[in-house]
């Protein structure tokens, strides 16, 4: 019988969390870390919703997964397929074992197709995509920036999905495309959000408010989708008052997220966590389980998903790792998150606010929530930098 190699802290997902996660290990002195991952290629997902706004390219946002895997540090490209905690140990699909001091789990959330009826159809037509997804973030542009009449939905959901304000950017932007083009007057453009706002931020909902009406788009808030029928090209939905058919020429759906089913079938989830991991949203520890950790989108953290919020919670994890070890006190997560949304294909608001919707502005001047030509080159052209660059090889505050 071979031994399962073991690994001081193993980390399950090689995107921004584990990497970030892992870097920061590494540069605090920790010796033996390790990532699960079986993609070989890194994805920087925030700027899926420009390739789907016609202003990056795929070839923007990838990079090879070995160029991110911090020196020294282990990689298993492979699926995990359950974990045992009261064994400290992760089961993988190729047959292996590994086992662990301290295991972050951070694997993401996927999409759930299954959660809308037709959904996952829809997207296979040439009439309904999503910015989600890379793979049809570039037909999403093709699919705008082609239309010159007819009716254009978003429907955005409220479950779980990763900072889903953003989902409005690749909409705005092809709004302002088509004010240029001179056919916005021939689009109809419904938004369909299924929470009661925008974004849950005061002054950033006013503005995304004042966007939308400007290009003529009718907001629908409390508005979830319930199914989608890709050969009439309808949707039913649920509203606040009565059932409702929507038609579509053209549908953008940012669609409900899962954790990966795994999660849940390992014990790692809980009756408040709806498949996602249970942590205590401020340590970012397991409930449980007092060496397992979670982090990013597939941890039940009670606040807004985003890559930003990463910022604040990768910290958190490698200073608390330690702490438990030795006894010291505990860093706390206050839910911080952040939500970049364009306006038009030149302007975007930074909605930056914690766990109860209260702003917390990064600076104090300026105002960061109205829009601004500054953030919307920052978050296109310099943040990509400051993600390769400092983000992932464990820079971050």
């Amino acid at each position: 019988m071979t031994t399962a190699p073991h690994h001081d802290v193993l980390i399950i997902g090689g995107g921004n969390a584990g990497i970030s996660l892992a870097a920061r290990l590494r540069r605090d002195g920790c010796r033996d870390v390790a990532v699960v991952e079986p993609e070989q290629t890194h994805h920087y997902r925030p700027l899926l919703s420009y390739v789907a706004g016609g202003m990056a390219t795929l070839d923007d946002l990838r990079r090879p997964e070995a160029s991110v895997i911090p020196p020294g540090c282990a990689w298993y490209a492979d699926h995990v397929t359950a974990v045992e905690p009261e064994r400290f140990m992760v089961r993988l699909a190729g047959g292996g074992e590994i086992t662990y001091g301290d295991l972050v789990v951070c694997p993401g959330s996927q999409v759930d197709w299954d959660a809308v009826p037709g959904s996952r159809e829809a997207v296979a037509t040439p009439d309904a995509s999503t910015s989600y997804l890379p793979h049809l973030a570039e037909k999403t542009w093709a699919m705008l920036s082609s239309l010159r009449e007819g009716t254009v939905v978003l429907a955005v959901s409220d479950r779980h999905v990763p900072c889903a304000p953003v989902a409005l950017k690749p909409l705005l932007m092809a709004a302002d495309h088509w004010r240029q083009e001179g056919t916005l007057d021939r689009i109809a453009i419904e938004l369909l959000v299924e929470g009661d706002r925008l974004v849950d931020h005061d002054r950033g909902d006013r503005e995304l408010r004042a966007a939308a009406a400007g290009y003529g788009i009718r907001v629908r808030t409390g508005t979830a989708v319930e199914s989608v029928d890709p050969l009439a090209r309808e949707l039913r939905v649920r509203t606040p008052a009565d059932p409702d058919l929507v038609r579509y020429d053209a549908l953008l759906l940012a669609p409900p997220h899962r954790a990966p089913g795994w999660v849940s079938a390992s014990g790692l989830s809980g009756p408040q966590a709806d498949g996602f991991v249970a942590v205590d949203p401020h340590t970012l520890a397991h409930l449980t389980h007092p060496r397992v950790w979670g982090l990013g989108d597939a941890a039940a953290v009670d606040a807004l998903p985003s890559g930003g919020a990463l910022r604040k919670q990768v910290p958190v994890v490698a200073h608390n790792i330690a702490a438990r070890r030795t006894g010291g006190p505990m860093r706390r997560y206050d839910g911080y998150s952040i939500a970049p949304v364009t306006t038009s294909r030149r302007d975007l608001l930074l909605a930056e606010l914690d766990r109860d919707g209260r702003p917390e502005p990064t600076v104090p001047f300026p105002d960061l929530a109205r829009p601004r030509r500054n953030t919307f080159l920052f978050d296109r052209f310099l943040e990509p930098h400051v993600y390769w660059r400092w983000l992932l090889t464990g820079h971050v505050s």
